[in-house]
């Protein structure tokens, strides 16, 4: 049984983007989200909101989770299909890959742990190769259409722990289970589960985060130290 686990945030730490808010800004851009430049502003201010740690998951779930009610499911499963052809493979890039095969090299246990919700993130974690996806559940009415809202608990700051230790729990494991494990991300807002792993990784940080793993001696790591967008 493997001892090690690793604990990827997905947007801005293997994804140089965010996958939220290129997929409000790909359904805003192809004319599915309403008034384009209403959409996008929304967009935007949604993602200064979170990047200044001032956003709850309940209020970015009201816009996010409620692009998922602008179609039917075989609609909504034909743009997916789209956005992952054109915004998401082209910048699956290898270093990210690089990262995951090197924790998998050793036996890892691995995991995307990530706030967007598991429609968007479902096909990037496939594309990624990796198994286990722990991300915010957008809730469905019993014909099987997103209501907007979220079911249970919203994998963000907080919820992250909650929703990693239920995940454990249905594998028969706990963290402490592990001789060594890893948290990957970029943000501030996931300080709470980098705090409980043995190894807290600053991934492409915020300055915020980027201080913090200073002052604490954490591990920095740059991926896309090259990309010049990467973070937007």
């Amino acid at each position: 049984m493997t001892r090690h686990l690793a604990l990827f945030d997905l947007d801005h730490t293997l994804l140089p983007f965010d996958s939220d808010y290129q997929w409000a800004e790909f359904l805003a851009r192809t004319g599915r989200a309403g008034d384009p430049d209403q959409a996008r502003a929304r967009n935007d201010d949604l993602m200064r909101r979170y990047n200044e740690g001032t956003l709850s998951a309940e209020e970015a779930a009201d816009f996010m989770l409620g692009l998922l009610r602008l179609g039917t499911a075989d609609e909504l499963a034909a743009w997916h299909r789209e956005y992952m052809d054109e915004v998401v493979r082209p910048r699956l890039l290898p270093q990210a890959h690089a990262l995951v095969d090197q924790h998998r090299a050793r036996g890892a246990l691995c995991a995307i742990v990530t706030a967007t919700n598991e429609f968007v993130t479902g096909p990037i974690a496939q594309a990624l190769g990796i198994q286990h996806l722990i991300a915010t559940i957008p809730q469905q009415d019993a014909r099987g259409r997103y209501t907007g809202r979220i079911s249970g608990t919203p994998s963000f700051s907080t919820g992250k722990v909650l929703r990693v230790h239920q995940w454990l729990q249905t594998l028969d494991r706990q963290l402490e289970d592990f001789d060594e494990t890893w948290f990957y991300s970029d943000s501030m807002n996931d300080l709470p589960l980098l705090e409980v792993v043995s190894h807290p990784v600053a991934t492409n940080p915020s300055a915020a985060l980027r201080g913090l793993a200073r002052a604490r001696g954490w591990r920095e790591l740059d991926l896309f130290a090259d990309l010049q967008d990467a973070k937007s």
